[in-house]
Protein backbone atom coordinates (compact mmCIF):
# COMPACT_ATOMS: atom_id res chain seq x y z
CA UNK A 1 0.00 0.00 0.00
CA UNK A 2 2.99 2.25 -0.53
CA UNK A 3 2.15 5.65 -1.94
CA UNK A 4 -1.36 5.70 -0.47
CA UNK A 5 -2.04 8.49 2.00
CA UNK A 6 -3.19 7.43 5.45
CA UNK A 7 -5.48 9.23 7.91
CA UNK A 8 -6.24 8.20 11.50
CA UNK A 9 -9.10 9.30 13.74
CA UNK A 10 -8.96 8.40 17.44
CA UNK A 11 -12.18 7.74 19.31
CA UNK A 12 -13.97 7.32 16.01
CA UNK A 13 -16.72 4.88 16.99
CA UNK A 14 -19.28 7.56 17.93
CA UNK A 15 -19.99 11.27 18.21
CA UNK A 16 -17.77 13.84 16.55
CA UNK A 17 -15.07 11.26 15.81
CA UNK A 18 -17.57 9.17 13.88
CA UNK A 19 -18.68 12.18 11.83
CA UNK A 20 -15.06 13.18 11.15
CA UNK A 21 -14.36 9.65 9.92
CA UNK A 22 -17.37 9.80 7.60
CA UNK A 23 -16.30 13.19 6.31
CA UNK A 24 -12.79 11.98 5.56
CA UNK A 25 -14.13 8.91 3.78
CA UNK A 26 -16.10 11.26 1.57
CA UNK A 27 -13.43 13.90 0.94
CA UNK A 28 -9.95 12.47 1.62
CA UNK A 29 -7.99 10.81 -1.15
CA UNK A 30 -6.49 8.07 0.95
CA UNK A 31 -7.05 5.30 3.47
CA UNK A 32 -9.00 6.27 6.59
CA UNK A 33 -8.64 4.41 9.88
CA UNK A 34 -11.40 4.57 12.45
CA UNK A 35 -9.78 3.69 15.76
CA UNK A 36 -11.44 2.93 19.07
CA UNK A 37 -10.39 1.25 22.28
CA UNK A 38 -13.34 -1.19 22.17
CA UNK A 39 -13.03 -3.49 19.17
CA UNK A 40 -16.70 -4.48 19.11
CA UNK A 41 -17.89 -0.89 19.09
CA UNK A 42 -15.23 0.10 16.60
CA UNK A 43 -16.16 -2.62 14.14
CA UNK A 44 -19.86 -1.86 14.59
CA UNK A 45 -19.16 1.77 13.67
CA UNK A 46 -17.24 0.67 10.56
CA UNK A 47 -20.13 -1.60 9.57
CA UNK A 48 -22.55 1.29 10.00
CA UNK A 49 -20.39 3.49 7.78
CA UNK A 50 -20.14 0.66 5.24
CA UNK A 51 -23.93 0.73 4.91
CA UNK A 52 -23.63 4.43 4.03
CA UNK A 53 -21.17 3.61 1.29
CA UNK A 54 -18.00 4.55 3.18
CA UNK A 55 -15.01 2.25 3.50
CA UNK A 56 -12.97 3.11 6.58
CA UNK A 57 -10.67 0.49 8.09
CA UNK A 58 -10.66 -0.35 11.78
CA UNK A 59 -7.75 -0.71 14.16
CA UNK A 60 -7.82 -0.95 17.93
CA UNK A 61 -6.28 2.03 19.70
CA UNK A 62 -6.56 2.98 23.35
CA UNK A 63 -4.75 6.28 23.94
CA UNK A 64 -4.65 5.42 27.65
CA UNK A 65 -2.52 2.34 26.92
CA UNK A 66 1.03 2.87 25.66
CA UNK A 67 1.21 -0.74 24.55
CA UNK A 68 -1.83 -0.21 22.33
CA UNK A 69 -0.29 2.96 20.87
CA UNK A 70 2.97 1.13 20.20
CA UNK A 71 1.19 -1.73 18.45
CA UNK A 72 -0.68 0.68 16.24
CA UNK A 73 2.55 2.46 15.34
CA UNK A 74 4.17 -0.81 14.30
CA UNK A 75 1.11 -1.67 12.23
CA UNK A 76 1.16 1.67 10.39
CA UNK A 77 4.90 1.45 9.84
CA UNK A 78 4.79 -2.10 8.49
CA UNK A 79 1.60 -1.67 6.45
CA UNK A 80 1.93 1.86 5.11
CA UNK A 81 5.43 3.08 5.91
CA UNK A 82 4.10 6.31 7.34
CA UNK A 83 1.17 8.53 8.28
CA UNK A 84 -0.30 11.65 6.69
CA UNK A 85 -3.10 12.75 9.00
CA UNK A 86 -3.88 12.33 12.69
CA UNK A 87 -7.09 13.56 14.32
CA UNK A 88 -6.77 13.37 18.10
CA UNK A 89 -10.43 13.19 19.06
CA UNK A 90 -10.57 10.61 21.88
CA UNK A 91 -11.32 12.12 25.29
CA UNK A 92 -13.42 11.75 28.44
CA UNK A 93 -15.48 14.12 30.56
CA UNK A 94 -16.98 13.51 33.97
CA UNK A 95 -20.64 14.49 34.31
CA UNK A 96 -21.57 17.46 36.50
CA UNK A 97 -23.27 15.15 38.98
CA UNK A 98 -20.32 12.76 39.24
CA UNK A 99 -19.65 11.71 42.85
CA UNK A 100 -16.03 10.68 42.35
CA UNK A 101 -13.56 12.72 44.43
CA UNK A 102 -12.31 15.78 42.54
CA UNK A 103 -8.75 14.53 42.82
CA UNK A 104 -9.69 11.26 41.12
CA UNK A 105 -11.55 13.13 38.38
CA UNK A 106 -8.46 15.28 37.84
CA UNK A 107 -6.14 12.29 37.63
CA UNK A 108 -8.31 10.43 35.12
CA UNK A 109 -9.14 13.44 32.97
CA UNK A 110 -5.58 14.74 32.70
CA UNK A 111 -4.17 11.25 32.15
CA UNK A 112 -6.45 10.55 29.19
CA UNK A 113 -7.25 13.95 27.67
CA UNK A 114 -3.76 15.40 27.97
CA UNK A 115 -1.19 12.67 28.49
CA UNK A 116 -3.08 10.22 26.26
CA UNK A 117 -2.97 12.73 23.41
CA UNK A 118 0.64 13.61 24.17
CA UNK A 119 1.75 9.97 24.18
CA UNK A 120 -0.13 9.27 20.96
CA UNK A 121 1.59 12.22 19.31
CA UNK A 122 5.03 11.35 20.61
CA UNK A 123 4.65 7.82 19.31
CA UNK A 124 3.05 8.53 15.92
CA UNK A 125 4.65 11.85 14.95
CA UNK A 126 7.85 10.15 13.71
CA UNK A 127 5.66 8.47 11.07
CA UNK A 128 4.26 11.73 9.71
CA UNK A 129 5.29 12.49 6.16
CA UNK A 130 5.79 15.92 4.59
CA UNK A 131 2.55 17.92 4.35
CA UNK A 132 1.16 15.93 7.27
CA UNK A 133 -1.83 17.36 9.11
CA UNK A 134 -2.68 16.96 12.80
CA UNK A 135 -5.89 18.07 14.48
CA UNK A 136 -6.12 18.21 18.26
CA UNK A 137 -9.80 18.38 19.15
CA UNK A 138 -10.01 20.90 21.98
CA UNK A 139 -13.04 22.82 23.22
CA UNK A 140 -14.31 26.26 24.13
CA UNK A 141 -13.08 25.10 27.54
CA UNK A 142 -9.60 24.98 26.01
CA UNK A 143 -9.28 28.76 25.65
CA UNK A 144 -6.55 30.26 27.85
CA UNK A 145 -9.03 32.60 29.54
CA UNK A 146 -10.61 29.54 31.16
CA UNK A 147 -7.66 29.37 33.57
CA UNK A 148 -9.58 31.39 36.12
CA UNK A 149 -8.47 30.39 39.58
CA UNK A 150 -7.39 32.71 42.36
CA UNK A 151 -5.42 35.79 41.34
CA UNK A 152 -2.59 36.63 40.89
CA UNK A 153 -1.72 32.95 40.64
CA UNK A 154 -4.09 32.43 37.68
CA UNK A 155 -2.45 35.26 35.73
CA UNK A 156 0.97 33.76 36.41
CA UNK A 157 -0.28 30.38 35.24
CA UNK A 158 -1.72 31.84 32.05
CA UNK A 159 1.59 33.56 31.38
CA UNK A 160 3.44 30.26 31.73
CA UNK A 161 0.99 28.42 29.49
CA UNK A 162 1.20 31.06 26.76
CA UNK A 163 4.96 31.56 26.86
CA UNK A 164 6.55 31.13 23.40
CA UNK A 165 9.37 29.25 25.10
CA UNK A 166 7.15 26.76 26.97
CA UNK A 167 8.42 23.20 26.53
CA UNK A 168 6.52 19.91 26.59
CA UNK A 169 8.29 19.01 29.81
CA UNK A 170 7.21 22.28 31.47
CA UNK A 171 3.65 21.81 30.25
CA UNK A 172 3.61 18.27 31.62
CA UNK A 173 4.73 19.64 34.98
CA UNK A 174 1.85 22.15 34.98
CA UNK A 175 -0.61 19.35 34.27
CA UNK A 176 0.91 17.06 36.90
CA UNK A 177 0.91 19.85 39.47
CA UNK A 178 -2.80 20.40 38.86
CA UNK A 179 -3.54 16.76 39.66
CA UNK A 180 -1.47 16.98 42.84
CA UNK A 181 -3.20 20.20 43.86
CA UNK A 182 -6.64 18.78 43.06
CA UNK A 183 -5.94 15.86 45.38
CA UNK A 184 -4.66 18.24 48.06
CA UNK A 185 -7.64 20.54 47.63
CA UNK A 186 -5.66 23.72 46.95
CA UNK A 187 -5.79 23.87 43.14
CA UNK A 188 -7.92 27.04 43.08
CA UNK A 189 -5.50 28.87 45.36
CA UNK A 190 -2.72 27.92 42.92
CA UNK A 191 -4.57 29.51 40.00
CA UNK A 192 -6.31 26.47 38.50
CA UNK A 193 -10.06 26.51 37.81
CA UNK A 194 -12.56 24.13 39.38
CA UNK A 195 -12.82 22.07 36.19
CA UNK A 196 -10.62 19.12 35.29
CA UNK A 197 -11.91 19.21 31.72
CA UNK A 198 -10.91 22.85 31.31
CA UNK A 199 -7.37 22.18 32.50
CA UNK A 200 -7.04 19.16 30.20
CA UNK A 201 -8.23 21.03 27.12
CA UNK A 202 -6.19 24.15 27.85
CA UNK A 203 -3.27 21.75 28.07
CA UNK A 204 -4.11 20.34 24.64
CA UNK A 205 -4.34 23.84 23.17
CA UNK A 206 -0.99 24.82 24.69
CA UNK A 207 0.56 21.56 23.50
CA UNK A 208 -0.55 22.36 19.96
CA UNK A 209 1.51 25.54 19.90
CA UNK A 210 4.58 23.70 21.17
CA UNK A 211 4.13 21.00 18.55
CA UNK A 212 3.89 23.52 15.72
CA UNK A 213 7.13 25.18 16.81
CA UNK A 214 8.77 21.76 16.69
CA UNK A 215 7.32 21.08 13.25
CA UNK A 216 8.59 24.45 11.99
CA UNK A 217 12.11 23.47 13.03
CA UNK A 218 11.92 20.03 11.37
CA UNK A 219 14.50 19.93 8.58
CA UNK A 220 13.66 16.41 7.39
CA UNK A 221 10.00 17.07 6.53
CA UNK A 222 8.17 20.10 5.19
CA UNK A 223 4.78 21.68 5.79
CA UNK A 224 3.75 19.79 8.92
CA UNK A 225 0.74 21.53 10.45
CA UNK A 226 -1.12 21.02 13.73
CA UNK A 227 -4.07 23.02 15.06
CA UNK A 228 -6.39 22.78 18.05
CA UNK A 229 -10.09 23.01 17.29
CA UNK A 230 -13.26 23.86 19.18
CA UNK A 231 -15.91 21.80 17.36
CA UNK A 232 -18.89 23.45 19.05
CA UNK A 233 -21.36 22.22 21.65
CA UNK A 234 -22.51 19.01 20.04
CA UNK A 235 -25.28 16.54 20.80
CA UNK A 236 -23.16 13.60 22.01
CA UNK A 237 -22.87 11.24 24.95
CA UNK A 238 -20.14 13.49 26.35
CA UNK A 239 -22.52 16.46 26.56
CA UNK A 240 -25.37 14.25 27.82
CA UNK A 241 -27.01 15.13 24.49
CA UNK A 242 -27.53 18.75 25.57
CA UNK A 243 -25.53 20.28 22.72
CA UNK A 244 -27.57 21.97 19.97
CA UNK A 245 -25.25 20.95 17.12
CA UNK A 246 -25.33 17.70 15.17
CA UNK A 247 -22.21 15.57 15.02
CA UNK A 248 -21.88 16.56 11.36
CA UNK A 249 -21.86 20.24 12.35
CA UNK A 250 -19.29 19.44 15.02
CA UNK A 251 -17.06 17.82 12.40
CA UNK A 252 -16.92 20.93 10.17
CA UNK A 253 -13.97 22.70 11.81
CA UNK A 254 -11.91 19.54 12.49
CA UNK A 255 -12.35 18.50 8.86
CA UNK A 256 -11.39 21.97 7.69
CA UNK A 257 -8.11 21.75 9.60
CA UNK A 258 -7.47 18.13 8.61
CA UNK A 259 -7.85 18.95 4.92
CA UNK A 260 -5.81 22.16 4.77
CA UNK A 261 -4.14 22.62 1.38
CA UNK A 262 -0.37 22.12 0.99
CA UNK A 263 1.79 25.01 2.23
CA UNK A 264 -1.18 26.80 3.79
CA UNK A 265 -0.18 30.03 5.55
CA UNK A 266 -2.66 29.68 8.40
CA UNK A 267 -3.93 28.27 10.62
CA UNK A 268 -0.68 26.76 11.83
CA UNK A 269 -0.40 25.93 15.53
CA UNK A 270 -3.49 28.00 16.22
CA UNK A 271 -6.83 27.75 17.98
CA UNK A 272 -9.67 27.34 15.51
CA UNK A 273 -13.32 27.98 16.32
CA UNK A 274 -16.28 25.90 15.18
CA UNK A 275 -16.90 28.26 12.22
CA UNK A 276 -13.30 27.69 11.04
CA UNK A 277 -12.21 31.16 12.14
CA UNK A 278 -8.91 31.64 13.98
CA UNK A 279 -9.31 32.83 17.57
CA UNK A 280 -6.67 34.68 19.58
CA UNK A 281 -5.90 32.06 22.20
CA UNK A 282 -3.62 34.24 24.32
CA UNK A 283 -5.03 37.76 24.38
CA UNK A 284 -8.56 37.45 23.09
CA UNK A 285 -11.59 36.67 25.25
CA UNK A 286 -13.37 33.38 24.80
CA UNK A 287 -15.73 33.90 21.83
CA UNK A 288 -19.40 33.97 22.69
CA UNK A 289 -21.68 31.14 21.72
CA UNK A 290 -21.18 27.41 21.72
Amino acid sequence: MAGVKVAVVTGGNKGIGYAITAGLCERYNGTVYLTARDEVRGREAVAKLNKLGYKPLYHQLDIDDQGSINRFKRFLEETHGGLDMLVNNAAIAYKNDATDPFGQQAEDTIRINFFGVLNTCRTLFPLLRSHGRVVNVSSSCGHLSRISGQEPQASELRAKLSSPSLTEEELCEIMTNFVKAAKAGNHYELGYPNSCYVVSKVGVSALTQIQQRTFDNDTSRVDLVVNSVHPGYVDTDMTSHKGPLTIEEGAVAPLHCALLIPDVKEPRGQYVWKDCSIVDWVNGPTPSGV
